[in-house]
């Protein structure tokens, strides 16, 4: 199993996990279907969002006892929000052609981005394994306490996780052939190349990493975040994954860094990973975690053997069969649509990046039958 999804809990959070997938399946469609709704959910509630930050921190809306400043004020948290914002916007500006959107240059913009954020991850994987090397003195596994109250188990998973990252991110093809919707309103900005070859790549690389580096919130961001653009994609908005992929993002992280306690505390808080074997059965909650885990922060104590005790004497044993498991699978599924764009790209001798290569498929002429053509 890869959550504890069992006991008298699991019927709610089975209810949040379907509120949160059809509730970004509905922004999205709010957020993509016309100019008035993408200004609204990424530029107009953003920039409130912004205000409400900052008079958070400086003693606002109850300053330090503000959930948003209490359990979500980790740096990666707020990178994420404003980098998947940025990214929306930004391709809002490439299918409705605003200011430099139009410029042939820009067109390298939206691999540019997924590409920061994918290095991102990959740095945090990083984090992770030499936080147990630090320890433990090699990579056999380790728990540490994050800035964030979690406490993560690092070791060799997190390393092949950041390789598959690394791979996944030449894994996008034909980078500068976009296209604009033909419908009425111009809904989206299409990336026909990026069939589901990378989309099945990346789900699975993007899953592991919450699993690994989220443990208490991937229930939501590495499970429901991840199938939401991938099921419009597959239904009914054929190569938009990308954009799709970004405005759940950052709805997801509009919604979490706000709401915090709707996945910490409350009765849809997320399912524990495998990881934290025998914790539901022994009662222990999410917020019981975070409790020990900032403790331990912020006594410097985060990257110690005291992690490993401290969650010993909760009677949680380490399980890491599925996150290793899961790691496989990523480099796995990664190497092989690499390999498989080399033998595309070899036998049309065509450079991948510059050039479309899955001409072919389903998926790229789908998405091609949906294009506004110049």
């Amino acid at each position: 199993m890869l959550f504890q999804l069992y006991g008298p809990s699991a019927s709610m959070q089975l209810l949040g996990w379907v509120l949160v997938f059809a509730g970004l399946i509905l922004m999205n469609e709010v957020g993509r279907r016309t100019k008035a709704g993408g200004i609204l959910v990424f530029v107009i509630i953003p920039s409130i969002l912004t205000v409400y930050f900052i008079a958070a921190h400086l003693g606002a809306f109850g300053g330090a006892a503000n959930p948003t400043v209490a359990y979500m004020d980790g740096w990666f948290h707020y990178f994420k929000l404003y980098a998947a914002d940025i990214g929306c916007v930004g391709f809002m500006m490439i299918k409705y052609k605003w200011g430099i959107g139009k410029e042939k240059w820009f067109a390298w913009f939206p691999w540019a981005i997924v590409a920061a954020n994918i290095m991102i991850a990959n740095v945090s994987d990083m984090e992770s394994a030499l936080a147990a090397f630090s320890i433990t003195g090699d990579l056999s596994g380790a728990w540490w306490a994050s800035n964030e109250g979690v406490f993560i188990y690092g070791g060799w998973w997190n390393v092949v996780n950041a390789i598959a990252g690394m791979i996944n991110i030449f894994c996008m093809t034909g980078c500068v052939h976009l296209y604009t919707s033909k419908d009425a309103n111009k809904s989206d900005m299409l990336w026909p190349d990026m069939t589901v070859w990378f989309i099945v790549a990346y789900d699975v690389w993007n899953f592991e990493y919450t699993y690994l580096n989220l443990p208490t919130h991937s229930w939501y961001c590495g499970v429901a975040l991840l199938l939401a653009p991938t099921f419009a994609n597959a239904f009914w908005n054929k190569g938009a994954w990308i954009q799709n992929r970004a405005n759940t993002l950052a709805i997801w992280c509009m919604w979490a860094q706000v709401v915090p306690g709707f996945q910490l505390w409350s009765k849809f808080a997320a399912a524990l990973p495998s990881v934290y074997g025998g914790a539901t059965a022994n009662g222990i909650t999410t917020m019981d975690l975070y409790a020990k885990a900032i403790e331990l922060y912020n006594s410097g104590a985060g990257k110690s053997a005291q992690a490993g005790e401290i969650i010993s004497s909760m009677g949680i044993t380490a399980d890491p069969r599925m996150q290793g498991f899961v790691a496989v699978l990523a480099i796995a599924v990664n190497v092989i649509c690499i390999a498989e764009i080399i033998k595309r790209s070899v036998k049309a001798g065509k450079n991948p990046y510059a050039n479309e290569v899955f001409t072919d498929t389903k998926d790229f002429q789908l998405a091609m039958e949906r294009a506004e053509k110049a």
